[in-house]
């Protein structure tokens, strides 16, 4: 009776482990690359590692970034450019080649585990959807060529946007005329290769759509009374939570209720526009804090509780090149310089401190996302990319005090600036000059790379800068 009961108990704790794993989730993060001032990939890797990170997503197949990703123990999401869909799709000698180079010469020294062919589709301007599934189709048949397919899954992820309805969360559904032609193939693909749905979810974008009627704690995971769905009854505390099983309820509704879901992108922009409520840093940290504790320490959501939730935070860096809102360039946990905008818990231990997020105060030299204007964020400055070489510095900075009428005068010999006498902080007043000269216009803080913009008053020594008059 001992032995049995001593078999029971171990039985019961056995299972009870086996419980907490399954109700934990996964943080990963998206790595994208548009932009000039980045540090290198291998210097990319050890952020990652210092972090904890051990899960990123790429949005193309990059080979120095792949080739430093091999052996670091980071799993890794590779992406198939929208552009290549009609290609792959129409040729499987093509997707055999394009697998041959981007998948089998990296893999299994970079840990491979999914390609997303294609990125959010359904709204891609040059009408690629038809394109899709067969894509998804050729590739996996090129992994089954290479005995891969088994260890590395095919998805595509999905805009929000491809639901017609997702309020409340039990009344979701997908746009009717992409039901046919394109989710229900797809929904049967990832059934029969055991993959799963890749989703792009964004609260913010409803909340600053919508902020007179959705609560900022509602969409921040923050105290709140919560969200009765009309529908199932179900209590929801997070908008992110209701989104989620919006998108299950319009699987649901379509008889595939089996298929799994990965959070391929979620974030919230430290910075934005006039228009564009919501986007700061403190409310940043609050959601991705928030969303990193709920993953790590929680369970699914309120429609599928024992399914953990599987998310990747958009995104690494602020990103300078990126069109559109200021708040496109402002979603990285990480400015290029690897300072964090904001302090956020990133593994299961700093998670459960419960310590609150904080938002990096010490930004001075910090670079901000592109361009942006002073009626929209307020003063801004410019200042020198410490990343750049020399040779780079100085034939801008040469620029800036000759043909940009820079004015220089400070950082010469003896003159309020000249000390400290570094390329870096004369190139720095400079370009600063030159770019509030020119009113601060898009382009103006540039210099091939070598300088970036910043929201606080840089100083160098006794040297403070000047602002645009």
């Amino acid at each position: 009776m001992a032995s049995q009961a001593s078999y029971l108990i171990v039985s019961i704790i056995v299972l009870l482990s086996a419980i907490v794993v399954s109700g934990s989730g996964s943080v990963g993060i998206n790595y994208g690359r548009v932009a000039n001032n980045l540090p290198s990939p291998e210097k990319v890797v050890e952020l990652l590692k210092s972090q904890g990170i051990n899960k990123v997503k790429l949005y193309d197949t990059d080979a120095t970034v792949l080739t430093a990703l091999a052996d670091s123990g980071i799993t890794v999401v590779v992406a198939l450019p929208n552009e290549l869909l009609s290609s792959i799709a129409a040729d499987q000698s093509f997707a055999d080649n394009w697998v041959e180079a981007n998948i089998t010469k990296f893999y299994p020294k970079t840990k491979i585990e999914a390609i997303a062919v294609g990125n959010e589709v359904f709204v891609d301007p040059a009408n690629t959807t038809k394109y899709l599934v067969p894509a998804m189709k050729n590739i996996h048949a090129s992994l089954v060529k290479s005995k891969l397919d088994s260890a590395i899954k095919i998805s595509s992820p999905i805009a929000f946007s491809a639901l017609k309805t997702s309020y409340p969360s039990s009344a979701g559904s997908f746009k009717p005329e992409l039901i046919e032609p394109v989710i229900k193939p797809m929904l049967d693909f990832l059934k029969q290769t055991g993959s799963y749905l890749m989703v792009n979810a964004y609260p913010f974008f409803a909340y600053t759509a919508n902020s007179d009627q959705i609560s900022l704690d509602y969409a921040l995971f923050k105290e709140n009374p919560g969200v009765v769905d009309s529908g199932n009854g179900l209590k929801y505390s997070s908008l992110f939570e209701a989104q989620i099983d919006a998108v299950f309820a319009a699987m649901s509704a379509i008889q595939y209720d089996d298929v799994k879901m990965v959070v391929t992108e979620t974030g919230w922009p430290s910075m934005g526009d006039q228009d564009e409520k919501g986007a700061s840093e403190s409310n940043a940290a609050s959601y991705n804090g928030n969303l990193v504790r709920k993953v790590l320490t929680g369970n699914g959501t309120p429609l599928r509780p024992q399914d953990p939730l599987n998310v990747y935070l958009f995104a690494l860096f602020n990103e300078n090149q990126k069109p559109g809102p200021t708040s496109e360039r402002n979603y990285g946990l990480f400015y290029p310089n690897e300072q964090k905008v904001y302090t956020i818990p990133l593994t299961k231990e700093e998670a459960k401190t419960g310590e609150s997020t904080q938002v990096n105060t010490n930004t001075s030299l910090a670079p901000v996302a592109g361009e942006v204007s002073k009626a929209k964020v307020g003063q801004t400055w410019c200042v020198a990319n410490e990343k750049a070489d020399e040779k780079k510095l100085q034939a801008a900075l040469d620029y800036a005090c000759g043909e940009g009428e820079a004015d220089c005068s400070p950082i010469q010999p003896g003159a309020t600036c000249y000390n400290p006498n570094t390329l870096e902080a004369h190139a720095s007043y400079a370009f600063n000059s030159y770019y509030q000269k020119n009113t601060r216009a898009t382009g103006t803080c540039e210099f091939g790379g070598a300088a970036y913009v910043v929201t606080q008053r840089p100083t160098y020594g006794n040297c403070e800068f000047p602002t645009g008059h």
